[in-house]
């Protein structure tokens, strides 16, 4: 007789179990679903690029000034664009337009586009960085360098904003694209 104590204890975790649950078709939809998720997050692992990069092959700055958008309202964009200017060696400030100090010899300037949506097993709809364009100015306004971030449907629009905007900072700065 085989483990009579294990059947027992199988019998007492099935007991509370109604047959409607244990054929029920909706945990092989929810396996289904879970396995799409997956998939789809492995294909968004991917980092995002930057497009239309134009680098003149200025000498490496130390700072810059940003000049702030108030046209676009995500709250992380800035912090992530100083986060990643810093990984770069670059020390940043911000300014309204129009009121950063003589001293600033280099200027960042941004624009972009949000859009709402309800991430992955979201509860409801929040905003997103779906495309953003930056450009590098001398003083003088002068173009030094421009390079963009275009955002896709995959569930990469769901990355963060930091992690989407990276790349974009570091082709600014250096003038590649990898």
């Amino acid at each position: 007789m085989p483990h009579p104590p294990l059947r027992i204890a199988a019998l007492l975790l099935l007991a509370p179990l109604t047959g409607c649950s244990l054929l029920s078709p909706m945990a092989p939809m929810a396996a289904w679903e879970a396995i799409k998720y997956g998939g789809n997050a492995a294909m968004a692992a991917q980092p995002p690029r930057p497009v239309n990069t134009v680098h003149h092959g200025d000498a490496p700055m130390a700072s810059v000034c940003v000049e702030y958008n108030r046209e676009l309202p995500l709250d992380e964009l800035v912090p992530a664009l100083q986060a990643e200017l810093k990984t770069q060696g670059v020390d940043s400030r911000v300014y309204d337009a129009g009121t950063g100090p003589r001293s600033c010899v280099y200027w960042l300037r941004y624009v972009g586009s949000i859009a709402w949506g309800v991430p992955p097993l979201g509860q409801g709809h929040r905003p997103y960085l779906s495309s953003a364009a930056l450009s590098l100015h001398r003083a003088d306004g002068q173009l030094m360098a421009t390079s963009a971030y275009a955002g896709d449907d995959s569930l990469a629009r769901w990355a963060s904003t930091r992690k989407k905007i990276a790349p974009v900072v570091k082709a600014l700065i250096t003038g590649f694209e990898t």
